[in-house]
């Protein structure tokens, strides 16, 4: 559930104000710092997990040893829903950060919660719709394409004058499917293009949103 998609009016911020206490009041706040393993790939699913602050990746491993990732997941978000018993992917914060853990118990217990029952269907809903344009950004994009609908997610993810890029260059190409050589000479070549402009290594200010929104169809 990405909080950035809700009309920023009163009674929607009342409504995810109500959502966010009745987890609270279900689940547990645990610090991770940066790196340390949220549930590791196969563990079984018996909790989900509500971004606080920070920021998560989740990986999954290949047999050849080769890493892939799945999605990042920011502040208000909810992770680690899975269609079966166990998790597919492991997950790791990216920085220092808290989590919120509630088990699925927990959820099933509190049913009859109308407010409850939608935030985790809208979280479901967005995890299904974020899996079907990463296969369409891994299948059909090109390389600078898949740079510009990664910076373009984000910016509607996490609105700003300037993007914090909580992952690395490595992080980005194994989400994207392509090399950090790769990433990082799309990377210069949309800032030589006045598309952005870097402030530092993580921190990017889009100049051009229009330009980048091109790139990214």
């Amino acid at each position: 559930m990405t909080l950035a998609y809700i009309p920023d009016d009163f009674a929607s911020r009342a409504h995810l104000a109500s959502v966010g206490d009745a987890l609270d009041r279900m689940g547990v706040r645990m610090a991770f710092a940066k790196d340390e393993e949220v549930y590791a790939q196969d563990d079984q699913a018996d909790f989900i997990y509500r971004v606080v602050s920070g920021a998560i990746r989740t990986t999954v491993l290949m047999s050849d040893g080769r890493r892939q990732i799945g999605e990042f997941y920011y502040p208000g978000d909810i992770f680690g829903l899975e269609p079966g018993p166990d998790h597919r992917f492991s997950a790791e914060a990216l920085c220092d950060g808290v989590v919120l853990v509630l088990k699925r118990s927990a959820l099933r217990a509190a049913g009859a919660d109308a407010d409850l029952q939608a935030a985790i269907w809208a979280a479901m809903t967005r995890e299904l719709e974020r899996t079907q344009e990463h296969m369409l950004l891994l299948g059909r994009k090109t390389a600078c394409e898949k740079v510009a609908s990664f910076l373009t997610d984000l910016s509607h993810r996490r609105p700003g004058e300037q993007l914090d890029l909580p992952m690395s260059r490595q992080d980005m190409a194994d989400y994207l499917g392509l090399t950090i050589e790769t990433v990082s000479r799309m990377l210069s070549q949309l800032q030589s293009n006045s598309v952005l402009e870097f402030a530092g290594c993580r921190h990017v200010r889009i100049k051009n949103p229009a330009a980048l929104a091109r790139l990214a169809q």
